[in-house]
């Protein structure tokens, strides 16, 4: 019964969240449905392309959720349910859905360019380029990070003294099941791209052959996989995201993710039903304590907390979604609500179903105060436990883990298109659209394939390094970026003098949470290389996580005092 509480009470209140302060943001900020908005007014047919509400949702929902909301709060329960459970719902209610809202808005009267453009009109050329060189640096981590994790999902292991097999396999393992079904899925978006797109197919109808598609791609995947080796599998996943990002985003962006999110809401629904048939049934009982204390293995709660719930409750990386793809496919500044305040809320009721599922589950998992094993797997095994499933042998469980795996893909697809958008941005001068319009070396550096390409295989030769020295700088440098983008709407929108002052608490703490962090973790690597601590891992990895940490945390610095001079001169100019 602990676990339906917790559920009821999580959605009553997001659901309060959204009627109550959404609609009052909206009204703050001035959502004009009548205005064109750039998918219109810069049309293209590669980038800006106006997507139906309901595709867009799935598009900007599955490319924000990825494994985050599962990964982030079971990693934080090792401090109790209730502090993940209050930062979920008020993080995502007053941090979060602000961010991601606001970025939207701000991006969609920027003509649908990034955060970094943001900035330059409120806050100075100067610190565009440095926003732009920071969320390069942070794009380079969701590569690398997401790269590792689904190739090390789709790869196939050999036994010893055999060869890995490669292609189509009867009688797969789950590695393989996974990976066969996500390339089908790559065709199904194809397929539906062109029948929308391309044939004018209306979308309930697209809709209905899509899933009927997928419910295929899951049977087909169960019987035959497809095996390749890890390394094999990070070379393919290089070559699709680079084919990805520079694609129309009608033939695989849109359509994968809008199919996609129907996966999600399938996995999101079979876990709140699985909490009321264990309510009833008494199948499985809530063993994650309240609380465990202000210290844990990973830190004291503040800023551990956090940091590592993330896109639980608020991500810097949405902010570059929303002002990067979903901007440029808003068909009406109305349905800018929905899509990114509701998609944060419904991301946080994740996050919150997460955590109750690692309940069922946490004496397996939570060893020594902190959280042993993965995430994915605590996830699916507690939700199985709700049903009366005791082990991994069935099919929630499988369907489960697949969903997580398909929407860190997605989150990859994402990632990579918006480094293709601010590389470029980073090289083109004011009045500059394309790389059409520079000249000489700019115009080579600002050419879509070269920055892809530059960022697709850093990324591939550091998600193929060791995982946990990359993952150890995600979080920090993630939230950072909230915190900055917090800051850049809030600023843009005291120029053109609107209400930002629901902007100020929300970005001076998650700035302090987050450069704390990185703080700490540069007096760590420190300490290591003096002799004074003990390290694991590499010295090249601890060499890496201190320079990424320096470098973001100065970058960030400058970027707050440009920040706090803006708002200096906001306030002078009232006064």
């Amino acid at each position: 019964m602990t676990a339906l509480l917790i559920i009821i009470a999580a959605v009553a209140l997001l659901f309060i969240g959204y009627v109550t302060y959404g609609s009052w943001l909206a009204k703050q900020w001035g959502i004009d449905p009548s205005k064109k908005t750039p998918a219109y007014e810069k049309a293209d047919g590669v980038d800006y392309v106006a997507a139906k509400p309901a595709v867009l949702m799935g598009h900007h929902f599955s490319s924000i959720a990825g494994a985050g909301p599962i990964n982030g709060p079971i990693m934080a329960a090792a401090f109790g349910w209730v502090p993940v459970f209050l930062w979920c719902v008020i993080g995502g209610i007053f941090f979060g859905g602000l961010q991601d809202f606001g970025s939207l808005f701000a991006s969609a009267r920027h003509e649908g360019k990034s955060v970094g453009e943001i900035i330059r009109d409120s806050m100075g050329k100067t610190s565009k380029k440095l926003f732009l060189l920071f969320a390069l640096l942070v794009l380079i981590l969701v590569i690398a990070s997401f790269v590792n994790v689904v190739a090390g999902t789709f790869a196939t292991v050999a036994a010893a003294g055999e060869s890995v097999p490669f292609g189509i396999v009867k009688n797969p393992n789950g590695p393989q099941s996974t990976a066969m079904i996500s390339l089908l899925f790559i065709v199904l978006a194809v397929g539906y791209g062109i029948l929308t797109s391309r044939f004018g197919l209306r979308t309930r109808y697209a809709t209905a052959i899509g899933l009927a598609g997928v419910v295929a791609a899951v049977v087909i995947g169960l019987n035959f996989g497809f095996a390749m080796s890890r390394t094999a599998w990070i070379v393919f996943i290089g070559v699709y995201i680079t084919v990805a990002s520079l694609v129309p985003v009608w033939i695989l962006l849109q359509p994968r993710d809008y199919l996609s999110s129907y996966l999600l809401y399938a996995m999101m629904a079979l876990g709140f039903i699985g909490v009321v048939v264990s309510a009833v049934t008494g199948n499985s009982s809530f063993e994650l304590p309240a609380f465990t204390g202000w210290t844990t293995k990973i830190g004291p709660m503040f800023p551990a907390l956090f940091i590592t719930v993330a896109c639980g409750a608020c991500s810097g990386f949405h902010s570059l979604i929303s002002s990067g793809t979903t901007s440029k496919q808003l068909d009406n500044e109305r349905h800018a609500k929905a899509i990114s305040y509701g998609s944060m809320l419904i991301e946080s009721a994740l996050g919150i179903l997460s955590l109750v599922a690692l309940g069922m589950v946490s004496s397996d998992f939570i060893k020594n105060g902190a959280f042993a094993g993965a995430p994915p797997v605590a996830f699916a095994l507690g939700i199985s436990k709700m049903f009366g499933l005791t082990d991994s042998n069935n099919a929630i469980y499988a369907l489960l883990t697949l969903a997580v795996s398909v929407f860190a893909l997605t989150s990859l697809d994402t990632g990579t298109r918006l480094s293709r958008f601010m590389f470029s941005e980073l090289f083109l001068k004011d009045g500059q659209t394309s790389y059409k319009d520079a000249k000489g070396i700019r115009k080579v550096l600002a050419f879509p394939l070269f920055g892809t390409a530059l960022m697709v295989v850093t990324g591939c030769i550091l998600g193929g390094l060791s995982l946990s020295q990359i993952w150890g700088l995600f979080g920090a440098a993630n939230q950072l970026l909230a915190g900055i983008a917090l800051m850049a709407v809030a600023a843009w929108l005291g120029e053109v003098g609107k209400n930002n002052k629901m902007f100020f608490i929300p970005t001076v703490f998650m700035l302090a949470a987050t450069l704390t962090q990185l703080v700490r973790t540069i007096i760590v690597k420190i300490k290591i290389f003096t002799g004074a601590a003990q390290g694991q891992g590499p010295m090249w990895g601890h060499w890496f996580q201190f320079v990424f940490a320096a470098a973001m945390a100065g970058l960030a610095v400058v970027l707050v005092i440009e920040g706090i001079r803006t708002f200096a001169k906001h306030s002078a100019k009232k006064s």
